[in-house]
């Protein structure tokens, strides 16, 4: 009995030691890995199925604020675009609508779970897409040398095409230019700027610069036509 004692226990006792405090600590460390967690994070709420005739015309969409709970290893690995709260607009009509938001409109890894979402509600407004021209205003300041003056301002092109909700549109009258500091200026002169307008639910068509051409002449000269 002593020798087998001394055999299986007394033998290469050092490192077994050693190998039993490993053990433990390992163990400790991923126990405590596994222990539950929670992380609140702020997600995007992403629409799907959004029908093509209708545009959101809310003014401002909130994100949404997701508690999730999982092993801890999990949580303090998670990134904010490993969570997202999905909407299915699929039939949405021309007109105000209430969204549920609950767990199952969140998609998130499989190792955790959902424990609350905020808002619980989001409230849509949609209207039918409208695209019309409207003509560009440029925005021309400056100072001049006695006796010169502005005669002329044109815009190329001189009208442009906007798009969004039908209601926001409407209410468009004019793209304006970015300011455009003409100072110093005399006889003809050509900027190159971008038009905007001010809605911001209402989008300018893409890749549309603007040059404006300044006619500056001195008072009581010819005008240049």
């Amino acid at each position: 009995m002593i020798g087998l004692f001394k055999r299986y226990v007394v033998h290469n006792f050092s490192f077994k030691l050693m190998s039993l405090i490993f053990a433990t600590a390992l163990w400790f460390m991923i126990s405590r890995d596994d222990r539950p967690a929670e992380l609140a994070v702020r997600a995007p709420i992403v629409f799907q199925n959004v029908p093509s005739e209708l545009e959101i015309s809310s003014e401002s969409v909130p994100e949404a604020l997701i508690r999730v709970r999982g092993p801890e290893r999990v949580i303090r690995q998670l990134r904010s675009n490993d969570v997202q709260a999905v909407l299915d607009l699929a039939g949405s009509k021309a007109e105000a609508r209430t969204f549920d938001l609950t767990a199952q409109q969140v998609d998130h890894p499989r190792d955790v779970s959902v424990v609350q979402v905020v808002p619980s509600q989001l409230r849509l407004s949609f209207d039918t897409r409208l695209s019309r021209e409207v003509e560009v205003h440029p925005r021309v300041t400056g100072n001049f040398a006695s006796g010169d003056q502005i005669v002329r301002i044109d815009a190329d092109p001189p009208r442009i095409t906007i798009s969004g909700p039908r209601h926001h549109v409407e209410k468009i009258d004019a793209a304006i230019t970015d300011p455009i500091d003409a100072s110093g200026t005399l006889g003809s002169a050509v900027f190159t700027t971008n038009a905007y307008v001010a809605d911001p639910l209402v989008q300018v068509a893409q890749g549309t610069s603007i040059r404006v051409t300044v006619v500056v002449e001195k008072l009581g000269a010819p005008t240049t036509h």
